[in-house]
């Protein structure tokens, strides 16, 4: 900076900015109050202060001095040379110091210990690490050779120019202090030592902390908020908000206190602390005179009190004690100084009043310095003093010899000589003496007080010496003598000391009044005659002038403290000041930069992490099973639970463990564990602390949004959106919630996504939980509870993953109504609670009318009830069922295998109620904070669900977490379901409901990774997979039954009085009393306010005791839940809308065929499908949807559709596309297929929107992409090494899949501009390998992330999606000399995976042909042989549907693989078929181009219309043998149109 400013290419006004001119220095010594302040800090703001303007600010030079108040004594040492050279050479500097508000403190505070405010007892470690650094620098030998040879100052001369740090203050001031050299020499060539080119590259590296402002230490100015990490960058980078570290550079400490204290040569460290001390303080003595004496030259009251302000700050409390020499000797030096100044102004003006009346008032300071300090320590009556203090009263004498002044100070002189006498060491005494005696000689003394005064402050001396026969009474007899002769008569002595010896003349007077002295006669004289009236005298002639002197100190404090807070009072304008015109900038600068800088380091991570998650996932395939280096001998694989769920909220995959551990250890522990010591209960310590949070009302949850937020969420129109650049909304700190873990992170919501950045230390595979998510692809947001805080958000996706995200309270429903603000397309949830979000959802009436499952029902009321499988304290709850566990068949007729459900388990037993009852009636808390409750423990908590899992991951370890890192005990593990049920009913203190993984998962029946559980007590039986009830043949079995009696009459006519338990109005008040239904109170939602809570340990107690116990869910309904309609009232309930629709696999027996012709007459019909998610808005509801056929000739027609008639139940309506028939308006794919290929409904993918059509099978290996609405293609995609020959895409249509002959699959991401597919992604998103021969048929479902792929070679493969890492291969069973080829596969909702193989070789249809089952996690399942080729096939729920070449449609159960119903013949090779989303009708296209409808042909009324007529008039006709199986539909009757000239409604 000096350089800068002393440059002329630098602006002027870039010159004040350097100089502080706007704001001044005073402020950034308060900015660096806390700091460590080092040597380079103060060396330049002095020179900058100093040498770069014509004239000195003193203002700014005093605040660099109050900084360095804090620095090392040598840097002290130095700028208080600067300082004096400044006074000694620029005549008014003196007077500019002293017009400097608080300058006497800020001068005084150089005085301070090292160590004195922040701590410094640094400067000891650094001398320590200079003189080791030192010791490095010079061999022994040569500092041997050195120390004999030279001289001290030579030794530091020598040491500070091998230091790098060595600068021009260090070098110039070695010159005297009175020396003739210029003050500050410009062109000094030992000054530009550290700056010469050659010495450049050494100096820089030695100092890093150059090379950035180092603002570290302040606290005052932070510059960065508190937080976490940038996510995925390394663990030391510096986050682009949370740190302005500088990026370049570390600044080492170390070096940083070398570089302090290594600047100076004369002041280097090997000096002793002592010399630097003493050197100071005569420095500053020297400054202090200066100011004192030059700089304040009047003599009136103000200028005195400003003299004073000097000695107060000395005494000020808090800082007396911590100078480096006691106060009163540094004022005893300031005063001689003064005196000494005070001496040689009155000899040179002998007639200046001013001067006079200056020594005049220090007379009377020093005699009240010595008669208050110099009564405690004696070593302030100095010779010195004593000299000085004579010649100033002799040059006083002169100028107040007529005056009524010089009385006083004749007094004064007398009582300070008495003072010297009495207190002062031999020479002084003699001096004293000598000097008082001469003054008697001359003196007339009249005054008898006055007489008795001077001898009874001598006589106290003398009796002194007398006693302790010291050789003070030498000096003291001459004296003595004069002064009995001057006062003998005045005093009477003749008359009262009549043995008193003579006085003149007399040579043994030494030793007579020695001896005299002794006598009772002297002594009575003095006590009774001498010592009343010496006080007497005293008070008289001195207190005045004490109380003056007490009233002058008190206004010296006063105004030093008056001018001290107008100091502070400026600084702190100052401060601002800086901080706004400095420390901002320069904080915005410095996080712009860090943002670059670690955006930088992000992008490198990522691509590290990238490389490494690439090279993860390539040396897995590698060497897995289908691998090129595959290893011979596969090492086992074992598996944990992963976080996908289907669209019914089932976890069902497991993932492979790579991180997996048998747990042994655990094992160990437990089986040598002995006495279970339990731990003490922490209810009685926590009581108290639950009285001050307990909360009397509950307050819903729910957001109410001001009313401009809620007009705000208006759709920004497409075009404007895509113009707009992504831009950040909000960003906020919170947590991401699983079940293994909290990990910290950052959410920032932009425009068009939502990022997740991890912010832990310690990331998973490295890679950790970043998450980036489309806008559109979030379909809800739930208010969420996290910890009995409603402070957190549930966010679920089109893809059915979900992420529970904790904030701080106050910032949840912020980022709520952020994200309603961009209203994401999908998303339906407003702010709403729990309660109205239910009752809004028709969820209930949907159940009651039985279009939803008793399961799914649950498991939507545990989700909007705030269950979550993110939180184990709140996993969603399934009600026991059964109550038969024993019998070896179970019977879901008979009523007596079920569990009543109108009652809590606690109590299904009988004989447990009545205890239950009294126990509540009995409760009764003294303190009255727990209200009566009938259960201590609860249905649903977080060890209860660990306890069902424990056999799965990561549930196995989190079970050994909560179990102090051991295995509970084997028997009171989970090892049988009979023994659950029978431990329920025996205990009534044992309340545990169900997990839905009961309904759904067998695989946590199975011990699959052998862990070791233990042994049972009395059976000594290994605890190994769960004992299954009887009438369960396998886990599977179970799971199906189970599931069978949860969709069962019983439990549907009953399951809404548990409803009513859990979740309805028997959860709590009157109801839940009298249903023998009360828990404890701290379970329920809303009963404590944990933020009441203050102490931080006593909240995360009681957190952690809630979380263990269990947590009651949200209250849904206040009313009792409606019962379900039987089976039979569903049918039979009239409707009253004409739009309602036949579930056709409730009513399978009652299946009619329709057809419609005209389509393609005579071409096969490939593909015919209702996309099911088309687009209607409110306007149009009720207009037909759009129904796409792919004729053999490439034809494509959008027909229109309605699953219903209004006319006639259980009827359709279709409205053909008449461009099928018109050649010139025909649209076709484009485009030569493959020679060769079979042409089949594989190759064609309509998006679920029915604006695109992926189509392939094409020669170049091209994928085309067809807009339908446009009619053409616009999308042409080439990957693929081969003929591509299958396609498939997923329920959410997100992804597609494509297989090839190349042996690979692809899968690809369907672009999306709100919402709305609009192409295909340029690259695939995954390339899958692993297959021999040409794959024959894909499958993928995007919510459980796994793809499947069969090929010629007679394997299936499954991978996963997001990583495409390989999982299995599926093997279906075959004779292994035949050569089997899988040409079709469909996956089920849970995720079952159904396989059809053929057999090439074999010729005949017997034993060809063969559908497989397995399960989502590869467990083979069940195989069943076919008689017919199948060409077709979809899963819908339970059932699976095949069409065949040989023109069957077949109808199976997914779990048997048996027919559900005789196939229906279609007399017709079939090419597609395909269920509409209502599940009303199947769709089949046939050989001779037909479109088949199947439907429920249920007897129905007939509304009276003429297409009734119609219908029947031509009914013989479709009556003939040919078409027996087929009934007509009114709208097919294309042949009959010209006839009867017929339209249909408006159509």
């Amino acid at each position: 900076m000096e350089q800068m400013l002393k440059c002329t290419n630098v602006y002027e006004r870039s010159k004040q900015h350097i100089r502080l001119r706007e704001v001044g220095y005073s402020g950034l010594g308060l900015l660096l109050n806390e700091a460590l302040v080092n040597t380079s800090l103060i060396k330049n703001l002095t020179h900058q202060i100093i040498n770069t303007d014509p004239v000195i600010n003193f203002k700014d030079l005093l605040s660099v001095v109050y900084i360095s108040h804090r620095a090392h004594i040598n840097v002290r040492v130095a700028i208080c040379r600067k300082v004096l050279q400044i006074l000694q050479f620029q005549p008014d500097a003196a007077h500019q110091i002293s017009q400097q508000v608080g300058w006497q403190d800020t001068l005084v505070r150089l005085f301070l210990k090292a160590k004195f405010e922040n701590g410094n007892t640094l400067h000891k470690h650094s001398r320590a690490v200079l003189m080791k650094d030192n010791d490095k620098n010079m061999s022994t030998e040569d500092t041997k050779k050195n120390s004999d040879e030279k001289t001290d100052e030579e030794k530091i001369t020598s040491f500070a120019s091998a230091n790098v740090s060595s600068d021009q203050w260090s070098l110039e001031d070695r010159h005297s202090l009175d020396s003739n050299t210029p003050l500050f020499p410009e062109d000094s060539s030992v000054g530009e030592l550290s700056f010469k080119s050659e010495n450049q590259e050494e100096f820089w590296h030695s100092n890093p902390s150059h090379l950035s402002l180092d603002l570290s230490g302040i606290d005052s100015c932070e510059m960065s908020d508190s937080g976490s990490q940038v996510p995925d960058s390394l663990p030391s980078t510096p986050s682009p908000v949370e740190s302005t570290k500088s990026f370049s550079v570390h600044s080492d400490r170390e070096s940083s206190i070398t570089n302090d204290m290594g600047f100076s040569d004369d002041f280097s460290l090997l000096e002793s602390q002592e010399r630097c001390e003493e050197e100071l303080l005569q420095l500053l003595t020297h400054i202090l005179n200066y100011v004192m004496c030059k700089g304040l030259e009047k003599s009136d009251d103000d200028t005195w009190i400003e003299r004073g302000q000097v000695f107060s700050a000395l005494s000020k409390p808090g800082i007396s004690s911590e100078l480096l020499r006691p106060s009163d000797e540094i004022k005893l030096t300031l005063l001689q100084k003064m005196l000494e100044w005070a001496i040689s102004e009155n000899r040179e003006a002998k007639t200046n009043p001013v001067t006079a009346e200056n020594a005049f008032r220090l007379v009377l300071i020093i005699q009240d310095f010595l008669q208050s300090e110099g009564l405690v320590n004696s070593n302030m009556w100095t010779e010195k003093l004593l000299e000085d203090m004579m010649l100033l009263f002799d040059c006083l004498s002169v100028c107040y010899s007529e005056s009524p002044v010089w009385v006083k100070l004749s007094q004064i002189q007398i009582q300070l000589l008495l003072g010297f006498i009495g207190r002062g060491n031999l020479q002084v005494c003699a001096m004293a003496s000598a000097k008082l005696n001469t003054l008697l000689q001359t003196k007339v003394i009249e005054n008898q007080d006055e007489a008795c005064y001077i001898l009874g402050k001598l006589e106290h001396v003398l009796s002194q010496s007398i006693k302790e026969q010291t050789e003070i009474y030498s000096f003291l007899i001459p004296l003595v003598r004069t002064l009995v002769s001057k006062i003998y008569e005045l005093l009477f002595m003749n008359l009262h000391l009549p043995s008193l010896p003579f006085t003149n003349g007399s040579s043994s007077f030494f030793e007579d009044f020695q001896e005299y002295c002794n006598s009772n006669e002297w002594q009575v004289y003095i006590e009774k005659y001498i010592v009343p009236y010496m006080k007497q005298y005293e008070a008289h002639t001195f207190y005045d002038g004490h109380e003056n002197m007490a009233l002058y100190w008190k206004d010296c404090y006063e105004a030093l403290m008056v001018n001290m807070h107008k100091r502070d009072r400026e600084g702190g304008e100052s401060k601002l000041k800086f901080q706004e015109l400095f420390v901002e900038p320069f904080n915005r600068k410095a996080r712009q930069e860090n943002l670059r800088y670690n955006n930088m380091l992000k992008q490198l991570s990522s691509q590290q992490l990238a490389t490494l998650r690439r090279w993860k996932a390539i040396q897995l395939y590698l060497t897995c099973e289908r691998g090129p280096w595959a290893k011979r001998k596969q090492n086992p694989i074992h598996w944990k639970l992963a976080n996908v769920e289907n669209y019914s909220r089932m976890r069902l995959k497991l993932v492979p463990n790579y991180n997996f551990k048998t747990h042994e250890e655990a094992s160990a522990l437990r089986d040598n564990l002995g006495i279970q010591h339990s731990q003490p209960s922490s209810d009685t310590l926590l009581l108290e602390v639950v009285k001050q949070v307990k909360v009397s009302d509950m307050v819903e949850d729910k957001l109410d949004l001001p009313e401009e937020d809620i007009t705000a969420r208006v759709n920004v129109d497409e075009k404007e959106e895509q113009d707009q650049k992504e831009k950040l909304v909000l960003m906020e700190d919170c947590e991401l919630i699983t079940i293994i873990d909290v990990i910290p992170g950052r959410l920032e919501i932009t425009t068009q996504h939502i990022y997740f950045y991890d912010g832990s230390i310690e990331k998973e595979d490295g890679v950790g939980f970043d998450f980036k998510w489309p806008h559109s692809q979030i379909r809800e947001i739930h208010l969420r509870r996290y910890n009995l805080r409603r402070s957190a958000l549930e966010i679920f996706h089109v893809d059915q993953s979900n992420y529970f995200l904790n904030f701080k309270k106050e910032v949840r429903n912020k980022i709520y109504s952020r994200l309603l603000s961009l209203h994401s397309p999908n998303s339906y949830y407003g702010s709403r609670s729990p309660q109205e979000l239910f009752k809004a959802s028709g969820l209930t009436q949907k159940w009651v009318n039985r279009e939803i499952s008793n399961f799914d029902y649950l498991i939507q009321i545990n989700t909007m009830a705030g269950r979550t499988y993110n939180d184990l304290a709140q996993y969603p709850v399934f009600p026991w069922i059964l109550q038969d566990y024993t019998s070896e068949e179970l019977d879901l007729n008979n009523p007596a295998v079920f569990r009543d459900l109108s009652k809590p388990i606690g109590v299904v037993n009988e004989k447990n109620a009545k205890a239950m009852r009294e126990k509540y009636e009995n409760f009764e808390d003294p303190m009255g904070t727990i209200d009566k409750f009938h259960y201590g423990t609860h249905y649903s908590n977080s060890a209860g669900v660990m306890h069902y899992l424990i056999r799965v991951e990561p549930f196995t370890t989190l079970h050994i977490q909560l179990q102090s890192g051991r295995f509970d005990c084997a028997d009171r593990q989970f090892h049988s379901i009979p023994a659950t049920w029978q431990a329920l009913m025996d205990n009534p203190y044992d309340v545990k409901e169900l997990i839905p993984e009961f309904f759904y998962f067998p695989e946590f029946l199975e011990n699959q990774n052998q862990f070791n559980l233990g042994r049972l007590q009395i059976s000594k039986e290994l605890v190994n997979d769960v004992i299954l009830p009887k009438w369960a043949k396998s886990a599977e079995d179970f799971i199906y039954k189970h599931r069978k009696a949860l969709e069962s009459e019983y439990v549907s006519a009953h399951l809404h009085e548990w409803i009513d338990l859990i979740f309805g109005y028997k959860q709590r008040g009157p109801a839940a009393v009298e249903a023998l239904n009360v828990f404890y109170y701290c379970s329920y939602e809303g009963a404590v306010d944990l933020d009441a809570l203050t102490d931080e340990k006593e909240r995360k107690a009681l957190e952690g005791m809630i979380n263990n116990f269990g947590q009651t869910p949200c209250q849904l309904l206040k009313e009792p839940h409606p019962p379900r309609l039987s089976a039979e009232e569903a049918v039979q309930k009239p409707t009253k809308i004409d739009t309602s629709t036949l579930n056709l696999f409730q009513h399978l027996p009652e299946l009619k065929s329709f057809f419609i012709e005209g389509i393609s007459d005579g071409i096969p019909l490939l593909k015919a499908t209702i996309p099911k998610n088309q687009y209607r808005s409110f306007m149009s509801q009720g207009s037909p949807e759009l129904l796409i056929t792919i004729s053999m000739n490439y034809v494509i027609g959008t027909h229109g559709w309605l699953p219903y008639d209004r006319n006639i139940s259980n009827y359709f309506t279709f409205i053909k596309d008449q461009t099928v028939t018109n050649p010139k308006t025909q649209r076709s794919i484009n485009g030569s297929f493959a020679p060769g290929l079979e042409i089949t409904s594989k190759l064609f993918v309509v998006s679920h929107d029915a604006k695109l059509l992926f189509s392939a099978g094409y020669w170049d290996n091209s994928i085309q992409v067809m807009s339908l609405t446009k009619g053409k293609i616009i999308s042409h995609i080439i990957r693929h090494m081969d003929i591509v020959t299958c396609l498939a895409t997923d329920y959410c249509g997100i992804h597609l899949i494509s297989g090839s002959r190349d042996t690979t699959c692809m899968i690809w991401q369907i672009t999306q501009q709100g919402g709305v597919p609009v192409g295909l992604a340029s690259k695939p998103f995954q390339i899958l390998y692993g297959h021999t021969n040409e794959v024959l048929s894909v499958g993928i479902s995007t919510e459980l992330d796994m793809a499947v792929s069969g090929s010629r070679d007679g394997t299936v493969i499954i991978h996963t999606i997001q990583k495409g890492q390989y999982m299995r291969t599926l093997r279906p069973p075959c004779e292994s000399s035949l050569f089997l080829t899988i040409p079709n596969l469909a996956i089920s909702w849970e995720g079952h995976i159904v396989v059809y193989s053929s057999t090439e070789e074999k010729t005949t249809l017997k034993d060809k042909n063969a559908l497989h089952l397995f399960s989502i996690n590869g467990k083979y399942l069940g195989s069943q042989i076919l008689k017919e080729q199948v060409s077709d096939i979809c899963i819908i729920g339970e059932h699976i549907v095949t069409g065949s070449i040989q023109g069957f449609l077949s109808i199976r159960d997914l779990h048997s693989l048996n027919l559900s119903i005789n196939p229906l013949a279609m007399r017709l090779p079939i090419h597609c078929v395909c269920v509409t989303k209502e599940y009303s009708h199947i769709l089949v296209g046939l050989e001779d181009g037909k479109l088949i409808v199947v439907g429920v042909g249920k007897p129905a009324e007939v509304k009276p219309s003429i297409s009734n007529f119609i219908s029947h008039a031509v009914g013989d006709y479709f009556g003939s043998p040919s078409f027996q199986l087929i009934e007509k539909s009114p709208l097919g009757i294309n042949k009959l149109k010209a006839k009867f000239d017929f339209s249909k409604g408006s159509k």
